[in-house]
């Protein structure tokens, strides 16, 4: 068994203000203050100010000289500068689990596609399990592909991309059909190797998430 270190202290902070930039509850521009934080969560000044390091990693808070830190302001511009990015790291993802997959993959990345088929078809689809479970994918796709640096420049991504859905959770919740039949259709592309058509269909899957994002911040 692999050994499998603890959260430090500065990651859960930062796991737990990621999911308060993500949500809303932090609005983009507040300022985060780091006396108040390290007070209000009871923990050392040094921790907080790790756990905003990991935040700017991820996209969700800008750490500016003399003037502190704030959650990243957020609009379709950005939005769409974001999933530009992200989408290419996705393309070179999907093309490397195109060349790399082996008969014993097969079930790995097929649960976590059929896991995410299944959450989006449950009525009222809740948009947290649909995001996690979107991730999910992502996730059984790395393991396979074994890349450490594009595993972790996904990983950064993370969460500014789960932000935008958060923050444009009901046009999301009406594009679930154009999601459901992403992955329907990724699956069998990956499975015959065949990297174009999976090109297309993540280039197609990021415009309409673009699409969606646009119109909520509109």
């Amino acid at each position: 068994m692999d050994f499998q270190a603890p959260n430090t202290l500065a990651e859960q902070i930062a796991g737990y203000m990621a999911k308060r930039i993500m949500t809303g509850q932090i609005q983009p521009g507040q300022r985060i203050q780091e006396a108040n934080l390290a007070t209000e969560l009871k923990v050392s000044r040094a921790s907080v100010k790790e756990a905003l390091y990991t935040l700017e990693r991820w996209h969700l808070v800008e750490i500016t000289p003399r003037k502190g830190a704030s959650a990243t302001q957020i609009n379709a511009e950005y939005a769409t500068e974001l999933y530009d990015v992200y989408m290419h790291l996705l393309i070179m993802l999907a093309t490397r689990l195109c060349e790399r997959w082996k008969e014993d993959d097969k079930p790995l990345v097929m649960d976590a596609v059929n896991r995410i088929v299944a959450t989006v078809n449950e009525p009222g689809a809740d948009i947290t399990a649909v995001v996690e479970a979107s991730f999910g994918v992502m996730e059984a796709a790395c393991a396979v592909v074994n890349n450490p640096y594009l595993t972790e420049s996904l990983s950064n991504f993370k969460p500014a991309v789960s932000r935008t859905y958060y923050l444009s959770a009901q046009r999301y919740r009406q594009g679930l059909i154009h999601t459901l039949r992403f992955f329907t259709e990724l699956q069998p592309a990956v499975l015959a190797r065949d990297s174009a058509t999976v090109r297309t269909l993540i280039e197609d899957f990021a415009e309409q998430q673009k699409n969606l994002i646009r119109k909520a911040m509109a």
